[in-house]
Order: structure tokens, then C-alpha cells, then sequence
């Protein structure tokens, strides 16, 4: 049997991460047409088209998702042991992917950018949507690190405790319920607007009002909680939101928030990312980074009303 070209699965790795022969070319200062050439043996050898265009770029086959998984963490520790671990941020280049609901990059976006202003200019932070998909963008190596709820169990993924999102329940300040005390029967008549990553009409606290046997009527639903601040402040839609992502709006006087009439357990916000990932230099760097921000902004995260 022949041995392996291992130049073959480093190019298949930067492209992989890159999903562009172009900008994998660019990185490996490499031409087009050598990167075209090395694509078109590692088909040869590997028998799978690998990839087929998407757009602009390139989507890659089950084939080269699964190879993928199996080859980036060898890759990882063969780069680590001829180049000893050595980050130095201002000096680094390097492009991360980082899976969040809008409400995160509200609160941890603009800190981020300004330490990478003055820290790390050469580091690129892309936001990937978040739809309670995690642990699959990660397996599938589509992201570098999760930062939100997070349910998966897979034993290759490693997670972060970062912080309990409590809810509050909220509306505008000129709604009929913002001078009453907020009861369960007066939750319950109101017309509610949820926040629904996955287009499901359904939330934790319909899962705790289902176990008293009751229900809330859902009147709207948006995918993002920019869309339901905006909405909130002008009409009778009540929501139930981490507290946090509206601290700003009660603290200037648009919303008003009373602590929800039931129990609803706080969502346990972490930071995970894949095994194969546990030592790389730019990622410990970032890791730690957004764990500094959170630390230093922890009184606000965990506000309880």
C-alpha cells in the first residue's frame, strides 16, 4: 500500500476551514492552480469528489465532513510538536467562528472588538447564527467555539461554565401591566411574543407552565431579540427575556420588567468548543478572553429581578 501524502491532508485541512480553493491558496502561499492540482489528487486517491461548488465557495461532501473529523486533531498535535505552542496576539493572524444568538453579540461583541483593537488586530471574529445547533457546528468543525445554551452530551465536546441567564418578564412602559404586580392569572391573559431560534412555539417557560397544566397564548413569534425589543416597546406583547439582553432599555425607562410568576430555571450560558481544539494557542487565547469579559461583567449577567 502506498503511504499517505501528508501535504495532501494539510491542504485538505486549510481548505476545509477555508471552504475556498482561493483563500486556501492565499494562506498556504500557494498558487490557484497548485491548490486545484493537489484537490484534484486527493480525489484520485481518496475516490469522493470532496467537494462541490456552493456560491462563491465550496461545500464539502459527507465524505470530507467525516475524514475531516478524523484528521484535524492529528494535524493539530503534528503542527504543535515541530512548532512549540507560541501565541503572541499582537502579532497573530488568524480567523475564528464563533456560534450566538444576537442577544450574546450585543453584550459580549463590542468589548471583544475593543480588546482585539488593542490587543490582537490581526484576529478576525466571524458570528455564526445560533439555533440551539451546537454540538452538530461543532462536530462538523462549521465553528471554533459555541458561546450560549448549550444541551449537547457528546464526549468530544468540552464546555465552559460562563454564566445563569435569569429571566424577567417584560413589557412596554406604557402597557396596561406595567403599574400592576404581575400575577400568574394576569400572565396568563396576556398576549405573549416568544423568541424562537428554531421557529418551535414552544419555551422553557411553556415546558414549566405544561407542568402545572397550564398555558400561556403565544400571540408572535421572532427569531432574534433585537426584533423583540423593537416590537415589545410599541404594543401590547408581553415577552419573558434573559435579563441582560434588556437591561439597557429598563435602565433607560422604554421597558419595564417584574420577575416572572412562576418558577423558571435560569439558562445556563457556556462556552464550548471540540476536543480536537483543547490546546490550540489562538483559541486558548480567545477562550480566555471571553472569560475575562464575562468575569469582569458578571454583576450585570447575573442579575436576578
Amino acid at each position: 500500500m502506498a503511504r499517505p501524502d501528508l501535504n495532501l491532508f494539510a491542504i485538505f485541512d486549510v481548505i476545509m476551514q477555508e471552504q475556498s480553493v482561493t483563500a486556501a491558496a492565499e494562506r498556504l502561499a500557494m498558487t490557484q492552480p497548485s491548490v486545484s492540482n493537489a484537490v484534484a489528487r486527493m480525489r484520485h486517491h481518496w475516490r469522493d469528489p470532496l467537494f462541490v461548488k456552493q456560491g462563491r465557495g465550496l461545500r464539502p461532501t459527507p465524505f470530507a465532513i467525516e475524514l475531516w473529523r478524523s484528521i484535524a486533531g492529528p494535524l493539530e498535535q503534528i503542527a504543535q510538536a515541530v512548532t512549540p505552542a507560541h501565541f503572541v496576539p499582537s502579532q497573530a493572524r488568524a480567523r475564528f467562528r464563533i456560534a450566538l444568538t444576537d442577544g450574546m453579540t450585543a453584550l459580549l461583541w463590542l468589548p471583544l472588538r475593543q480588546i482585539i483593537e488593542q490587543q490582537a488586530p490581526g484576529i478576525d471574529i466571524h458570528a455564526v447564527p445560533y439555533k440551539a445547533d451546537g454540538e452538530a457546528l461543532l462536530l462538523n468543525a462549521e465553528v471554533d467555539l459555541v458561546l450560549d445554551y448549550y444541551p449537547g452530551s457528546s464526549a468530544q465536546i468540552r464546555t465552559r461554565p460562563m454564566f445563569n441567564n435569569h429571566f424577567a418578564c417584560v413589557m412596554s412602559a406604557s402597557h396596561g401591566l406595567a403599574g400592576e404586580a404581575m400575577t400568574l392569572e394576569r400572565f396568563l391573559a396576556a398576549e405573549h411574543l416568544l423568541v424562537s431560534l428554531s421557529g418551535d412555539a414552544q419555551g422553557i417557560v411553556d415546558s414549566c407552565l405544561r407542568q402545572q397544566g397550564r398555558a400561556r397564548r403565544i400571540a408572535m413569534t421572532v427569531n432574534s431579540f433585537a426584533g423583540a425589543l423593537h416590537l415589545i416597546r410599541d404594543t401590547r406583547l408581553i415577552t419573558v427575556l434573559p435579563y441582560p439582553i434588556v437591561a439597557q432599555a429598563h435602565l433607560a425607562g422604554d421597558l419595564v420588567v417584574k420577575p416572572v410568576p412562576l418558577a423558571v430555571p435560569p439558562a445556563a450560558i457556556t462556552l464550548a468548543w471540540h476536543c480536537r481544539d483543547d490546546h490550540s494557542p489562538g483559541l486558548v487565547w480567545l477562550r480566555d478572553t471571553l472569560a475575562g469579559i464575562i468575569e469582569a461583567r458578571r454583576a450585570l449577567l447575573e442579575t436576578r429581578i
